[in-house]
């Protein structure tokens, strides 16, 4: 009897990749207390992984996978994978950005929302029985030119809820053109910096994006900024956003992703901490979230229901 292929799942999923990828004939293994190194004596025998981001699937590990014919990545970005090496062996890299797209676009709309009219700082102060009213008097939405750099799955969800806001919304995509739409307006980046009210990132971590928010970028926006970062967080150089926060360059910022993270995006490398991250947390025009923009009960089966087609598309089963 032919013996199965077999998945190795080093991330938890929703359950209806497994039982998808077991309908194809695959056999799944799931080893929830392995560590990298532990993973490294099996990985041999494995034709497929499926990971989120618990550590990085560099050359090094890669290299012990002599049976690999596929990555799974239930997310978006690809930073913790060696795409490079893999797809020179002849690996398919696969993600599923089009799985958490709509919770993206939401909890970005949601940020702004909150952001623009004190709604954190407001629920804080009356908790404590403090009824400030013009001191939290917002603003609109409407009438604004809100800018979105990266015009891929999440910009594009986040521009199409903006729409009912009647904002001036545009974007940029260096890798992207002709992308106009009913909901946006492609631009340069010269008229980012000189129309942008409201900033959004919705790029992935690369050399290019990496601190690509930094004391000289934001020095080149005409007007005074908002920024959201629902992406990646070391796109945004923390010292340089608590600098212009400070300065009043930047009104405010709702960050759903901060530089200290770690790998996972589980939990954050506290020894990392300094005084920007303290003023952060301390600042009342900052809004900050878990890294959970993505991590709806909704994506959660779509990511594994993107995953299965992608896998399944490849005919390799």
């Amino acid at each position: 009897m032919k013996s199965k292929k077999k998945v190795l799942f080093i991330d938890t999923t929703h359950p209806y990749l497994i039982d998808g990828l077991k309908s194809l004939g695959f056999e799944c293994d799931h080893f929830d207390s392995f560590t990298k190194s532990e993973y490294e004596t099996i990985i041999h025998n494995y034709f497929g992984i499926i990971i989120r981001s618990k550590f990085s699937l560099d050359k090094a590990f890669l290299e012990k996978a002599k049976k690999l014919a596929f990555i799974a990545r239930v997310g978006s970005g690809m930073e913790n994978v060696d795409t490079g090496y893999a797809e020179a062996r002849g690996i398919s890299c696969l993600n599923a950005p089009e799985g958490n797209r709509d919770a993206v676009g939401e909890h970005a709309t949601g940020i702004l929302l909150a952001l623009l009219n004190h709604m954190v700082k407001a629920d804080g102060q009356f908790r404590h029985g403090i009824w400030k009213r013009e001191e939290n008097r917002g603003m609109e939405i409407m009438g604004k030119t809100v800018a979105i750099i990266g015009y891929g799955n999440t910009g594009s969800a986040f521009a199409q809820r903006l729409k009912g806001f009647q904002a001036n919304v545009i974007a940029y995509d260096k890798y992207k053109s002709d992308f106009s739409d009913d909901y946006v307006r492609e631009v340069t980046m010269a008229e980012i910096f000189r129309e942008a009210d409201i900033l959004s990132m919705h790029v992935p971590l690369t050399d290019e994006t990496k601190y690509l928010i930094d004391d000289k970028y934001i020095s080149r926006f005409e007007k005074n900024i908002f920024i959201i970062n629902t992406s990646r967080g070391k796109v945004v150089k923390t010292s340089a956003l608590v600098g212009n926060l400070k300065s009043g360059k930047v009104s405010g910022a709702a960050l759903d992703v901060l530089e200290y993270e770690n790998l996972s995006f589980e939990d954050l490398r506290q020894k990392e901490f300094d005084k920007d991250f303290s003023w952060l947390a301390d600042a009342e025009n900052v809004i900050l979230s878990p890294h959970v923009a993505g991590l709806t009960h909704e994506s959660y089966l779509k990511l594994a229901e993107v995953i299965f087609e992608k896998i399944k598309a490849i005919n390799i089963y």
